[in-house]
């Protein structure tokens, strides 16, 4: 079964183009390194919670976005062995190549599918 990388973040919205330059170059990266499919998701319909929302999960600020993306990989071992290629690979240097958004504040996380409904 497939394994999912899961990840919110903030972006300045002034960033976008920014943001979509260095995705569409990491995302290469990652489907290089066995990667099977990588989804950036723009913030468009994201309401403000009572009690928790994803703007407080990654502190965004009144002039950023919440960014929601996912990687999905063949299974776990692909995954590690490709996050660890990804993360020695020297395009990956922040010197070289910085986030445009605060990569302190994005939360994210492994996930094992356990429902996965629908035709692809």
């Amino acid at each position: 079964m497939s394994y999912i990388d899961g990840f919110v973040l903030a972006v300045p919205t002034a960033n976008k183009d920014k943001f979509l330059a260095h995705a569409r170059e990491a995302d290469a990266m990652i489907v290089e390194y066995g990667a099977l499919r990588v989804v950036e998701c723009w913030g468009d319909d994201v309401s403000h919670g009572k009690q928790t929302d994803f703007f407080r999960a990654v502190e965004a600020k009144p002039d950023e976005t919440v960014v929601f993306s996912w990687i999905e990989w063949p299974d776990k071992a692909t995954r590690d062995a490709g996050m660890e290629k990804m993360m020695a690979d020297p395009r990956m240097d922040p010197a070289n190549n910085p986030m445009p958004f605060d990569g302190k504040r994005m939360i994210y996380g492994g996930f094992v599918p356990v429902v996965d409904l629908g035709g692809r």
